[in-house]
């Protein structure tokens, strides 16, 4: 951590961050792609599961709003934080782990973890501006079954 940061306190800026995922994660549910992307800056970049980037929060929201009418339909997500870090004040990177069930299908190459169940680690890249914190870049990464 940087010497500037050593001293700031960052427990409000966790439990808005961790409000923030549990939103998205609540949008996923409903398959709401407008609530799930609102959170992104507008010139986010979004790198998906299969290492597609999607540039700017409207291409992400578009891209949600036809997954939840395909492959992810009716699916529902469980999210965990595994870390939040916090480089410089205004700077979080956060790691989550998200667990998919009741999808249609997945997209060619990533396979369910355990049957029916999809497992994916996200890492978010988040800068406050104004109070309040946007997601700056995402990835999203298949967990592979264990050989």
């Amino acid at each position: 951590m940087p010497l500037g940061c050593a001293h700031v306190d960052h427990a409000r800026d966790e439990q808005a961050i961790r409000q923030m995922v549990d939103v998205q994660t609540q949008a996923w549910n409903r398959q709401d792609a407008v609530v799930w992307s609102q959170d992104f800056a507008p010139d986010a970049d979004f790198i998906n599961i299969v290492g597609t980037l999607y540039e700017g929060q409207p291409q992400i929201q578009e891209r949600h709003a036809a997954i939840f009418q395909t492959l992810f339909k009716g699916s529902q997500s469980k999210v965990t934080i595994r870390r939040v870090a916090f480089p410089a004040s205004d700077v979080a990177v956060v790691d989550t782990t998200h667990e998919v069930t009741g999808h249609q299908g997945l997209p060619p190459g990533v396979q369910n973890t355990e049957p029916g169940l999809l497992r994916t680690q996200m890492r978010y890249v988040m800068n406050r501006v104004g109070g309040t914190w946007r997601i700056v870049a995402a990835q999203n990464t298949d967990v592979k079954p264990r050989p």
